[in-house]
């Protein structure tokens, strides 16, 4: 059975727990490394932790890439952006020039860098864009819904975008990628991502929502007035992961929570980025619990909600930098520090190599 083939109880079947015993000879070697023990803090956590996913103490990052998810939110209606809903569009189209902050970081680590039209308002296969083999036009909808007035998506969409995104990751797996990282382009997307973070984690709406692109307090007061009208017009079942999507989600956050699932199904690291990608590690994390052996938090975001997200998922964010701009830029900067965790384990001796006298 190809991944193509697979559905979604299919690929949660497939999903399995990292092995402890793997961790535990990473421990072993990194008890060895010429150092004072674990002189080096979190690295060795990170590199223990890509140990027990590869399976093998013979650690290698190689290849890099990252899907940036798109889509456009019927809930922006609401006022609850500081910018036009055309942005979307014009910054896919930034993208695929090379321009934004993702591209330049991705360079810094060798990644590449994919965009995904999970469901943007312009038809993007029309237009003559640059780097076209880049993009990969899966449009559920021209937008979701306004989930002030019902539902965002229906069921079956929402199912629908969590296939997509599995299958965009387990084709770049099998391309040879080791390492994926999640991003994301959506205006208005941080107010489904709080309505997710405030249903599944049970923080209240004080607590998750912040103020996004730079709304005001009227626009804050404006966004939080929507969550809670969705929420309570829609009664999303915390348990119910695909629910919680269709009911306040987005299309693009189906799609990073696909991806995660492609890495525990092909055991690939993921890095998640911020806000919006770690609203998609929720609904992956609902529908399957082994995700959270397969993730790394790239960052921790400004908005208030992210820290209570990384705490219910048991997540420790790499960097903490005050970013909020998503589009996978945290956990690009995130993987030069794997990359140094990586080259630790690997290359540093051992006081036996070294010829160092260990501790008595």
């Amino acid at each position: 059975m190809t991944a193509k083939q697979l559905n979604l109880q299919n690929i949660i079947d497939g999903v399995k727990p990292c092995s402890e015993k793997d961790r535990e000879l990473a421990i072993a070697r990194t008890a060895q490394l010429v150092m004072p023990p674990r002189a080096l803090g979190r690295l060795h956590e990170i590199s223990e932790r890509l140990c027990a996913i590869q399976q093998t103490t013979h650690l290698s990052i190689n290849r890099k890439a990252f899907l940036v998810m798109a889509g456009d939110h019927g809930v922006v209606a609401e006022g609850v952006s500081a910018y036009p809903q055309v942005v979307t569009g014009e910054m896919v189209k930034t993208f695929l020039i090379g321009g934004a902050g993702i591209n330049v970081l991705a360079k810094r680590v060798n990644a590449d860098v994919y965009v995904v039209d999970m469901g943007v308002i312009p038809d993007l296969s029309t237009l003559d864009l640059p780097n076209q083999d880049t993009l990969f036009v899966h449009k559920i909808a021209e937008g979701t819904a306004n989930f002030t007035q019902g539902p965002a998506m229906s069921r079956e969409d929402a199912e629908k975008a969590v296939v997509i995104g599995f299958n965009l990751a387990s084709d770049l797996f099998r391309e040879g990628i080791d390492l994926l990282g999640t991003g994301d382009m959506g205006i208005g997307n941080t107010t489904p991502s709080a309505a997710i973070g405030a249903v599944i984690t049970g923080a209240d709406l004080d607590q998750m929502v912040g103020r996004g692109t730079g709304v005001d307090d009227e626009g804050l007061a404006r966004k939080k007035e929507a969550i809670h009208k969705g929420i309570q017009l829609n009664s999303p079942d915390q348990t119910d992961g695909i629910g919680v999507l269709a009911k306040i989600g987005g299309f693009e956050i189906g799609g990073i929570a696909g991806a995660i699932l492609a890495g525990a199904y092909h055991r690939k690291p993921v890095v998640i980025d911020g806000f919006i990608s770690t609203a998609g590690a929720l609904i992956a994390q609902t529908l399957c619990p082994h995700v959270g052996d397969y993730l790394f938090a790239g960052h921790c975001s400004e908005e208030p909600g992210h820290r209570h997200m990384l705490t219910y998922l048991g997540l420790s964010p790499i960097l903490d930098l005050g970013l909020r701009l998503g589009e996978g830029t945290g956990a690009a900067l995130a993987m030069n520090i794997m990359e140094g965790a990586v080259g630790i384990f690997s290359e540093m001796l051992t006081f036996e190599e070294a010829g160092v006298t260990d501790k008595e």
